[in-house]
């Protein structure tokens, strides 16, 4: 059977141009930060859901409850396009065959091109605070929100923070009807959860499904732990809220996985932790701070576990430390695993990133790590910004000998390149080493938190190894750690 590569599509239907009455859709890559926010999130009635005879939830008493609060957002806004000239098809600028054209028929006229986009929102204020994704507004030069009862506000976007996709708009109204915010923390895998919104642009549209992992992270570098559901969410369901069974939103609809670009039983929400925390600082400042602490870091998988002496595999390992960033400063090493944040158990990396994240620059968090085979605190006053990266793991099969490579030492110049100064560069790669993923190119810096200075220092280490050595490598501008099974 011929294998078909998932596809990311945004759970909405992003600013894209409106041709013959149908809409395309584009990819999104979302993240982001975010915590409390005006104190008038509240709902006129208690909208718990009743048990069915049958003991499924009844969920219209949320619907009724919430659907007055849940709106349409539609945008509008202007491209640039190249004209259309006899014999040549419509081209955008962007178009890998624009430039092509442009040499073969010569200058190509340039005009603007409408585009069109529509999503959801709910409002959190009764004066007009309305939340939404950030790719529902970004690039928007008009935002118009239709309310449940068909009055529509032009809306003015007070800020929106891509790394979390939330955004923040305003519009002039009073005594709205709101919806009620909850916390996701306290939501369990396997609970009922609902979804109200404008899947393809019919409003008000609710689903239902239940939880389906709490935390998860995405291939988009994000720091957000969302919330993963099987709930029925469609383009232009993006930023439309997600309900516990306490009438209570938990999350922003904002992302599904799709090979078809519609609902296959894989939607994410942001936390409404996240999102009412940029709600906060956007409201309050205009822009969304957070903290950094400068590191790389890579999930601890059995291997590593093993490697590194730890019972079980948690925390977040680090791979690399950033010159000058507060976790140099305060003495964070390549290898140290991160177990706990201000006492909070770090079991993934996904949980460290988000936790970084919610403090201000220039608070002081405490971390505990493990190394060489013991636990240690250490303080870290956070910086400002930017998101823990994670290392990629790219794995490729191959065999041969009890390391398997073939190296030699860096030049002057690769040193100073690599920041370096020792390392061995891999220009051959088989048996246990290709194994585990490590391929010519590569350069070990370190086994078993030993750096490595030269060859006979690398079999040295290899030999009194055991049966698995964990294994520094830099590849490109990134380092990971290889756990090496050595037999």
């Amino acid at each position: 059977m011929k294998r078909i590569p998932l596809k990311m599509t945004v759970a909405a239907i992003a600013v894209a141009a409106a041709i013959g009455g149908t809409y395309s859709f584009g990819q999104h890559l979302p993240f982001g930060e975010a915590n409390a926010a005006t104190p008038a999130v509240q709902v006129a009635t208690t909208a718990n859901s009743v048990p069915t005879p049958n003991g499924l939830p009844d969920m219209r008493s949320i619907v009724a409850s919430n659907a007055p609060a849940v709106v349409n957002i539609s945008v509008t806004g202007t491209r640039k396009a190249a004209a259309m000239l006899p014999g040549m098809p419509q081209l955008d600028p962007s178009d890998p065959f624009y430039q092509f054209f442009r040499n073969f028929r010569g200058q190509i006229p340039e005009g603007n091109e409408p585009i069109h986009g529509l999503g959801s929102g709910f409002i959190v204020s009764a004066d007009g605070t309305v939340l939404t994704n950030a790719h529902v507004v970004e690039g928007a030069e008009e935002v118009t929100v239709k309310l449940n009862d068909r009055r529509e506000f032009k809306a003015k976007v007070l800020g929106l923070d891509k790394s979390s996709d939330v955004a923040v708009l305003k519009i002039d109204a009073k005594n709205l009807p709101t919806v009620k915010i909850g916390s996701s923390a306290q939501t369990q895998v396997g609970e009922w959860v609902l979804a109200i919104g404008s899947p393809y642009g019919f409003e008000s549209s609710a689903s239902a499904g239940i939880v389906s992992a709490k935390s998860r992270n995405l291939p988009d570098g994000s720091y957000v732990p969302f919330i993963q559901t099987d709930v029925a969410v469609n383009p232009g369901n993006s930023g439309g809220p997600l309900f516990n069974m306490n009438g209570e939103v938990i999350g922003i609809n904002s992302q599904i996985y799709s090979r078809s670009g519609g609902y296959q039983g894989l939607s994410f929400a942001i936390p409404m932790e996240v999102a009412m925390n940029v709600e906060k600082q956007i409201v309050a400042h205009g822009k969304v701070q957070r903290g950094k602490l400068g590191v790389t870091i890579q999930e601890v998988n059995q291997a590593l576990a093993d490697s590194f002496g730890l019972s079980k595999p948690t925390g977040a390992l680090v791979a690399s430390v950033e010159k000058g960033s507060p976790a140099a400063k305060a003495g964070l090493e390549p290898g140290d695993v991160i177990l706990g944040v201000d006492g909070t158990t770090v079991e993934t990396t996904g949980q460290l990133p988000a936790a970084i994240a919610s403090k201000l620059p220039g608070e002081t968090t405490h971390l505990q790590i493990w190394r060489k085979g013991e636990t240690k605190n250490i303080d870290v006053k956070v910086g400002s910004f930017g998101e823990e990266k994670q290392a990629a793991t790219d794995t490729q099969p191959a065999d041969k000998g009890r390391l398997g490579v073939a190296v030699r030492p860096l030049t002057p110049e690769e040193r100073r390149q690599a920041d370096l100064k020792g390392g061995l560069f891999v220009e051959q790669a088989g048996g246990a080493a290709a194994r585990a993923g490590i391929r010519p190119g590569d350069i070990i810096v370190s086994v078993n938190g030993q750096p490595i200075g030269d060859i006979e220092q690398l079999r040295g280490i290899i030999a009194k190894s055991g049966k698995r050595a964990a294994i520094l490598v830099e590849r490109g501008d990134s380092r990971l750690f290889v756990p090496v099974d050595l037999g």
